[in-house]
């Protein structure tokens, strides 16, 4: 099958300062937009063979009005923004990137735990204003830290990230356990726990889950409440899978030690959200969905996508 005459990539602000965005010219002609809003995506897609999409949702009534549509790649691991029962219906192929931000999401999961854990924004602030120069001793802190070996690490889903933060954390000397939803074994050496043993039990506990009808609201304030005060929470997976109101509560109530959050369920954040209005910001470490984004992570991206259309063509699959 000839190479794709059009593609276009309906949402790319994220990616377009990647010089290896030329690459897809050799593909076929390309065009990209920062963004496009649900209204504009049928005028913008009009006669393509390729769309790609991040965030865009791609329904099954714009599938049904662009006819000579053959591949819908996802720029993203999930796939919960196409209407993919329509686009079977019609043949089309929904193809999506795996593992590309594996390396970069477990990175940040670690750095952010440290982070709030460690009280660094504190600590680098006290000695730009001055007060580290003012103190009576070589050393100040705020609050006690403590290592994270010998520490009590449950990781919610060990799926290619959970698994690599999993690794992280053993390096550093901690026990690891983990939850799964499927409620199935994974060929690990971890020992796997059920979620009231994991959320009573742990001193750090990470979300690395995909969000589902399952998974929202997974930790509410009744979860958070059996969690020990001296715990801390990391979300680096999506938003919906904590209860935001009840994690604001919690961090200023001092039900668990901290938190850090790079995924919200909406984004951006609204400038009414709860997480905003938390008393207690130092024991909140908010990112704004960036775990993904590192330079490696966004040219695997690239690569991927690049490969799945290639591939599909030279294939004749599509």
């Amino acid at each position: 099958m000839s190479a794709p005459t059009k593609i276009v990539f309906l949402d790319a602000t994220s990616l377009d300062d990647l010089t290896a965005f030329d690459r897809f010219s050799s593909l076929g002609d390309f065009t990209s937009y920062d963004g496009t809003e649900p209204d504009e995506v049928v005028e913008r897609a009009a006669g393509a063979q390729v769309i790609i999409t991040n965030k865009v949702k791609i329904t099954g009534e714009m599938i049904g009005a662009l006819p000579e549509l053959k591949l819908i790649c996802v720029a993203a691991t999930g796939v919960n923004n196409v209407a993919t029962d329509a686009a079977d219906a019609r043949g089309i192929p929904v193809r999506n990137v795996e593992g590309y931000s594996t390396d970069s999401v477990a990175q940040l999961t670690l750095t952010a735990y440290f982070t709030v854990s460690m009280d660094l924004l504190h600590l680098n602030n006290a000695v730009y204003n001055g007060d580290y120069t003012q103190a009576k001793a070589f050393t100040m802190w705020r609050h006690p830290y403590y290592e994270l070996a010998e520490k009590r690490f449950g990781v919610i889903g060990l799926g290619a990230i959970g698994t690599r933060v999993a690794s992280l954390a053993a390096a550093y000397g901690a026990e690891v356990v983990y939850h799964s939803i499927s409620g199935s074994d994974h060929d690990v050496s971890y020992e796997r726990l059920e979620l009231e043993e994991l959320l009573t039990s742990c001193d750090v506990i990470t979300l690395h889950c995909a969000l589902s009808d399952e998974t929202r609201d997974l930790l509410g304030a009744a979860e958070l409440e059996r969690m020990k005060d001296s715990a801390y929470l990391i979300n680096m997976a999506r938003g919906g899978i904590v209860n935001e109101a009840a994690l604001a509560e919690a961090i200023d109530a001092g039900t668990i030690a901290g938190a850090a959050v790079d995924t919200f369920s909406t984004e951006p954040l609204p400038a009414d959200h709860p997480y905003l209005k938390v008393k207690k910001r130092e024991h909140l470490l908010l990112t704004p969905h960036v775990a993904w984004a590192s330079v490696e992570a966004r040219t695997r991206l690239i690569d991927g996508l690049i490969d799945n259309i290639d591939r599909g063509w030279k294939n004749g699959t599509e």
